[in-house]
């Protein structure tokens, strides 16, 4: 097929065209009629003398769930396609999702139709692949996703705006375009009829493109992208949003599990724990066994009463709301996206927790939800069951202002309370501004604290500078959690893998730990230890301890901000555990059984400390020109008989896919630990076959590691070589 660039490929050529189409489509009354209007519209462009081609996607391009780059001139030729422009942390991008999800499950690349992610980042952490990884991941995206980091495409079409669908014809030609969210009947109408109008003149094809999932190539975890995670300061307890099990865990401090509530797979049902289900939750808030959550891709507040076993809806209606005011009872409120929530007091006689704040990123506000009947300020009294707007004008900006509905919003993320006077204010982080607002209990008024610029409109204000006010830099940040006792607040620099810290007094903004790199090192100094992402903070223990919710590392840090140790939370469940959705223990894999023949080498004992990692690095060679099978994974495993707790909330086994690179093997002694000492044992089964691929044969080879724990901060250790020669 001819390659690109016989007519200009703006969408702008697109718009004689389809301008008049979507005026049409407005008079129409019946189905027929939209359906006859858009297979005309198809008759006319796939008429036009000259094609308006997409150009082809550039070599060198990095792809997710694919098993090779694709070509939309090889590989497409012959589809409908959807390409999805989008940058990962924008929430109408999002919102986006499910139309895409309902589309793919109607059609699929046999029917002639293929969805393809073309990721065009706007933060700069959004260009690295592993953070688009972990999007994908987490957002359950199963079509190609490109990384155009250049937004090269982007730039060749014009695009304006996340989201867009551009929808192409099977020679790459371009029909369509829709900016925006909000359009799922149109994608539906638009792709349905130019698979029909195609299919009748025998230009699609049923070829299946190679679909790798990346979610596939992954080792089980505990917790899977944790947004939130919130402490009951009564008994210490933990309530953690287990966001990608699509399930609430709350756990003791130790990280052993009391109940687990949903899960593993989305749903929206109330109920007692065992037939409770949500969908990407993420903030949490709990007092006196009741937690409130936000149920964010169910549109929902939720319910869970720890004592009756039972969940229960008590804000939205199941799908997204386009209401900016609100005023209506909570059940019958539609609402958008919360990502946080926290209790607050309304301005009744009596001082009480009758107020749940939300951060209502769908709509670029914040809302209240009357838990009691009460008066916010500058409102009327309220009823008990009252969801309604109380700052933010819905307009997606940085905007500050004496009136609370005048101010703006760009997807506020991030709650914390400061009751106390000289504060009286709720904390934000507006996570789209790169900024830090506060937000008066006492009249509502929005102001700046840390973070962007002056112009309201600019919202690509952002960096990781150390500063005071309008100089401090952030990047995206998801979380922010009030220190009582210090009157400091902690940020998650979510972008920029920091956790930062506030003074509200003077403004100025000091990165408490992190190195800025999107990792997993766990050191002996808070700004050499790394975070990937972290979503949602909290301050526990009478405020000594910070826990994190670490998101892209799948963990829950402990920052002892007195001795300023770092560890992670071993979460793991306990016998008693309620536990109604599916653990991921239930999906690991079963230790082979080693060969009597197999050789077992005794290691040196070693020392190490709570939150210190020991690293082992595999060394074992095999018969000059031997080489590992294809197709039958050589493996690892970690086990601790005796001593399990050693191993909750780590990767116990991988594969061995390189004899000439072989992997390192990370184990992290927890915060808490049972035993002062224990055995823990590296297997390894290596299945390869002669140099003259006469015989191919399993050997393994266990090694065993003797352990002190010492509360002696240890140096940084090399790694433990496991050699061997077979």
């Amino acid at each position: 097929m001819a390659a690109p660039g016989i007519r200009g490929c703006s969408l702008s050529g697109l718009l004689p065209a389809q301008t008049p189409l979507e005026y049409a489509l407005l008079d129409a009354v019946t189905q027929e009629e939209k359906d006859s209007l858009v297979y005309q519209y198809l008759q006319k462009v796939d008429g036009w003398e000259q094609d308006l081609l997409v150009p082809e996607f550039p070599e060198g391009l990095e792809w997710l769930n694919t098993e090779e780059p694709i070509s939309v001139y090889k590989d497409l030729s012959g589809k409908v396609v959807v390409l999805d422009f989008f940058t990962y942390c924008c929430i109408n991008c999002i919102h986006l999702l499910p139309d895409l999800h309902a589309l793919e499950h109607t059609y699929s690349d046999k029917d002639g139709l293929l969805v393809v992610g073309v990721h065009s980042a706007k933060f700069p952490n959004e260009k690295v692949l592993d953070s688009i990884k972990s999007a994908v991941l987490r957002y359950n995206i199963t079509h190609p996703v490109v990384n155009d980091a250049d937004a090269s495409l982007w730039q060749e079409l014009e695009v304006s705006c996340w989201p867009t669908l551009v929808i192409l014809g099977p020679r790459g030609n371009m029909l369509f375009s829709l900016i925006g969210e909000g359009h799922k009947d149109k994608l539906f109408l638009y792709t349905s009829i130019a698979l029909k109008y195609y299919k009748d003149r025998g230009q699609i094809r049923d070829n299946k493109i190679g679909i790798k999932l990346y979610k596939d190539s992954l080792p089980p975890s505990p917790l899977l992208f944790p947004g939130k995670v919130t402490v009951d300061h009564v008994t210490n307890r933990l309530v953690i949003a287990d966001t990608g099990h699509h399930r609430i865990l709350v756990v003791w401090k130790n990280g052993k599990i009391q109940y687990s509530i949903g899960g593993p797979n989305p749903g929206r049902k109330d109920g007692i724990f065992s037939e409770s289900t949500f969908n990407s939750p993420q903030g949490v808030a709990i007092m006196n066994n009741i937690i409130y959550v936000a149920d964010t891709e169910n549109h929902l507040i939720r319910k869970i009463d720890l004592e009756a076993e039972m969940v229960s809806t008590v804000a939205g209606i199941g799908i997204q709301g386009t209401d900016k005011e609100g005023g209506a009872e909570g059940e019958r409120q539609p609402i958008s996206s919360p990502w946080d929530v926290v209790f607050g007091t309304s301005g009744s006689e009596v001082q009480r927790d009758d107020v749940l704040w939300i951060a209502m990123a769908g709509t670029h506000q914040i809302w209240a939800l009357l838990l009691d009947s009460g008066r916010l300020p500058k409102k009327n009294e309220l009823k008990k069951g009252t969801c309604l707007r109380f700052a933010g004008s819905g307009n997606e900006e940085n905007r500050n202002n004496a009136y609370p509905h005048k101010a703006g919003f760009a997807q506020p993320s991030g709650l914390s309370l400061a009751s106390e006077d000289p504060w009286s204010c709720l904390f934000v982080a507006d996570s789209e501004s790169s900024t830090v607002r506060t937000v008066s209990l006492k009249d509502g008024a929005v102001k700046h604290l840390v973070g962007g610029e002056r112009d309201p409109m600019n919202l690509f204000a952002f960096g990781d500078v150390d500063g005071v006010g309008i100089n401090a830099k952030l990047q995206h940040p998801l979380g922010v959690t009030w220190d009582k006792k210090r009157n400091l607040l902690y940020v998650a620099d979510s972008y920029n893998h920091k956790i930062k810290v506030v003074d509200p007094k003077t403004k100025n903004c000091t990165t408490l730990a992190g190195t800025g790199d999107a990792s997993n090192v766990i050191s002996s100094s808070f700004t050499e230890s790394t975070f990937n992402e972290p979503g949602g903070l909290c301050v526990g223990e009478n405020g000594q301890l910070l826990y994190v919710a670490d998101t892209n590392n799948h963990q829950i840090k402990v920052m002892d901000l007195e001795t300023k140790i770092i560890s992670v939370l071993p979460v793991f469940r306990s016998e008693n555990a309620v536990v109604d959705g599916s653990f991921l223990e239930d999906k690991q894999k079963t230790l082979p059984r080693l060969p009597k023949s197999a050789p077992h080498v005794q290691l040196s004992p070693v020392a190490a400390s709570p939150g210190q990692t020991l690293q082992f690095k595999l060394r074992l060679d095999l018969p000059s020109g031997a080489k590992l099978t294809e197709g039958v994974p050589s493996c690892w495993f970690l086990t601790a008989e005796g001593n399990e707790w050693l191993l909750q909330g780590q990767i116990p086994f991988g594969e061995i896919e390189s004899i000439s690179n072989q992997p390192t093997i990370s184990l992290q002694i927890p915060g808490d630990c049972v035993s002062l000492e224990a055995v823990i044992s590296v297997t390894v089964f290596l299945y390869y076959c002669s140099a003259d691929s006469s015989a191919c044969m399993m050997k393994g080879i266990l090694f065993s590691q003797p352990l002190r724990v010492t509360d002696t901060q240890q140096g940084c250790r090399a790694p433990v070589e496991l050699k061997y020669v077979f």
